[in-house]
């Protein structure tokens, strides 16, 4: 399993009746797909998306983005920040369970996302009394809650010496079956011999669950190739980027040095070297703004 969870989403309260329990909520899962990054090939800077007009395919700015929704062919409404703002449920932080229903009555296909809850303020009593009520009558807690700012339907459930929230899906989120060439419950023209058959292969296949004897292959193999290679010394690092000339006027005494050797000729080498990257920028800039021969044969005839 992942490691455990130890700071709180928020804090608030379970609600049923007149009951009050203060509890945190905790996430209870985390991802652990492969992050991959976008890179240039060339300098393995990281790649970023620009907002394009689909249209005409221009860039266009942020301040000229704005949300809608579609509404008919090739037509949106278009709302604020303001609007959508209001649209939203009033944050509560209370798990308001409006019924308690048998656990069996729930299919899995709407449950979405688990999270833990845990006593808080002096509430273990009455959280352990809810836990073990639920335990022994086989039910679970119907709920309304926000979380992130989106009101969620809900189902609390004992697991362990937890009570788990996990986020239910809307009814007109699940699709039906109807549609699907399904085969008709119940035997469906299956001979005696054929289920028997079956049901002793599934009785040698009897195993019990154990999370952690299942994991994400790919994402481990992902990982060791990534190691591997690290050790191997096939990590790039991005290069930073090279140093620009310093703008005419930016560093006083840089530019008085460049035009003194320049007067001298150019190309003789500071006092001072920088780094090996900054030199090759004062280098070339020197090689730009040197005078041409004729400069220097002015220069010597002042001399004299």
């Amino acid at each position: 399993m992942a490691r455990s969870s130890t700071r709180s989403l928020w804090k608030g309260a379970i609600t049923f009746g007149l009951v009050h329990i203060p509890i945190g909520l905790y996430s209870a899962t985390e991802e652990t797909d492969v992050d991959f990054d976008w890179l240039d090939r060339r300098t393995l800077d990281p790649v970023g998306y620009k907002r394009i007009n689909k249209r005409t395919g221009r860039e266009i700015a942020k301040e000229d983005v704005v949300k809608g929704v579609a509404h008919g062919k090739d037509s949106y409404v278009v709302l604020s920040p303001e609007e959508i703002e209001a649209a939203y449920p009033r944050t509560t932080q209370t798990i308001e369970i409006v019924s308690f229903i048998d656990i069996h009555e729930l299919p899995f296909v709407y449950l979405e996302k688990p999270y833990y809850t845990a006593p808080v303020d002096r509430g273990e009593k009455v959280y352990a009394l809810l836990r073990q009520a639920l335990e022994e009558t086989g039910k679970a807690g119907l709920a309304r809650v926000v979380i992130h700012s989106k009101q969620h339907l809900a189902v609390l459930l004992p697991f362990g010496p937890a009570l788990v929230l996990n986020l239910l899906r809307w009814g007109d989120e699940v699709r039906t079956w109807d549609g699907l060439p399904l085969p008709a419950q119940g035997k469906a023209g299956i001979k005696d011999t054929e289920l028997k058959m079956a049901k002793h292969l599934i009785a040698d296949m009897a195993g019990h669950w154990k999370a952690q004897d299942w994991r994400d292959n790919f994402h481990d193999a992902i990982m060791k190739l990534v190691a591997a290679k690290a050790k191997a010394g096939k990590a790039a690092a991005v290069e930073p980027l090279e140093e620009a000339p310093a703008a005419a006027g930016a560093d006083v005494i840089d530019l008085t040095e460049l035009l003194r050797r320049s007067l001298r000729g150019g190309g003789a080498e500071p006092a001072k070297q920088p780094a090996a990257r900054k030199t090759a920028a004062r280098k070339t800039a020197a090689r730009k703004t040197a005078p041409k021969a004729p400069a220097k044969k002015a220069a010597a005839r002042r001399a004299a």
